[in-house]
């Protein structure tokens, strides 16, 4: 009696687990598109309602700054950074982040201000503005609404940077920091901001763009070809070594401002690959004995000097982007949602390499 019922229950069985493979298989297959569709507004650009503007005039409107912003004494750093912030919004219910989105401020204060802002730390006041940055499914696809969005995040970004340079800056150096959305608004900025004022480039000590795509025969000023070199523009993509070839790497970033401030794609230029472990431009390979300082500072309290790793990546520029040797140390490994592994990663491979070359530079515009 048993063998028969086994026998009748088996092939349904079989069936429903075959159907449950293929299921499965589909879902694997479609992951990111049902992923990216979930983060999708979902309405048409021209017809969304941005959330209020930022007043630039009100410490609010600031991740970070100085206790008193307009006062620089003997005792004051020798430059400024102003600081532009990487994706910490993922989308879905709006084109460009709030102003107070609670998530992405818990991430910026988590993790990005800490291993991307820290390095600067050392180096000079710290400016970064919020703005109504565009999310990151804009940065997964070439729709003109998500082009539009990322020009409207510009926005905020060009208020925010004059603002800082008539109250705040008060003709000192500064350093210009960019991660990933924030390094491409900084591209655009510094066209723009050089293009009405050149007397600004003569107080730029350099522009930090971390994993920005910046055309490499359309650069906005100088690239750093020398250490020490100031005024100039140290942008780059990575990759680990073996992980992603050139092709994908550069599909997942596939815009970059031109001449007449429009997104376009690279259409098959390569993109400006500064090497942070040799301080230049260069598709010489820099050895793992060099790295000064891989550090994973999430969590740590702001301005907390992380404990760096020193010598635990490689990295040589290649075809216009920068392969990565795998860390050393587990610590740095990407974690978190589906989102959060298209974000920056939430620790710097350069942090002490960075903080190295910012100083040095800082010394050669001032005499310091």
């Amino acid at each position: 009696m048993a063998e028969p019922q086994l026998r009748r229950w088996r092939w349904p069985a079989l069936v429903l687990a075959a159907v449950a493979l293929v299921l499965a298989a589909g879902v694997a297959v479609f992951w990111d598109d049902l992923q990216r569709n979930a983060l999708d507004p979902k309405l048409p650009f021209q017809t969304y309602k941005p959330t209020r503007a930022p007043d630039y005039a009100q410490r609010k409107a600031w991740y970070l700054m100085p206790t008193d912003p307009s006062s620089v004494g003997a005792a004051s750093p020798a430059a400024d950074i102003f600081f532009l912030s990487p994706t910490t919004y993922d989308g879905g219910e709006q084109w460009n982040a709030p102003i107070d989105d609670r998530k992405g401020g818990k991430l910026f204060e988590r993790a990005m201000a800490p291993n991307y802002a820290g390095p600067f730390v050392r180096v000079g006041r710290i400016f970064a503005p919020r703005y109504r940055q565009a999310s990151l499914y804009t940065e997964l696809t070439l729709r003109e609404d998500a082009v539009a969005a990322r020009e409207f995040a510009y926005g905020d970004v060009a208020q925010a940077f004059d603002f800082y340079l008539s109250h705040y800056n008060q003709g000192r150096p500064f350093i210009l920091v960019g991660v990933e959305q924030g390094g491409t608004l900084g591209s655009r900025l510094l066209t723009d901001a050089v293009a009405a004022n050149p007397a600004v480039q003569g107080r730029l000590v350099a522009a930090y763009l971390v994993e920005t795509v910046v055309p490499a025969d359309a650069a906005p000023i100088p690239p750093c070809v020398r250490k020490g070199q100031t005024g100039c523009l140290a942008a780059w993509v990575s990759a680990f070594a073996g992980e992603l070839g050139r092709g994908q790497v550069l599909s997942e970033r596939p815009l970059a401002w031109d001449a007449e401030g429009q997104l376009v794609t690279l259409n098959g230029r390569t993109p400006l690959c500064f090497n942070p472990i040799l301080g230049v431009v260069t598709d010489a390979p820099a050895p793992a004995r060099l790295n000064l300082g891989a550090a994973n500072a999430t969590r740590l309290e702001w301005d907390a000097r992380p404990a760096f790793l020193a010598r635990q990546v490689g990295a040589q520029c290649k075809a216009g982007v920068l392969e990565v040797s795998e860390p050393k140390s587990g610590v740095f490994k990407r974690t978190g949602s589906w989102a959060d592994r298209r974000k920056v990663p939430p620790y710097n491979l350069f942090y002490g390499d960075l903080e190295a070359d910012a100083l040095a530079r800082v010394a050669a515009l001032t005499h310091r």
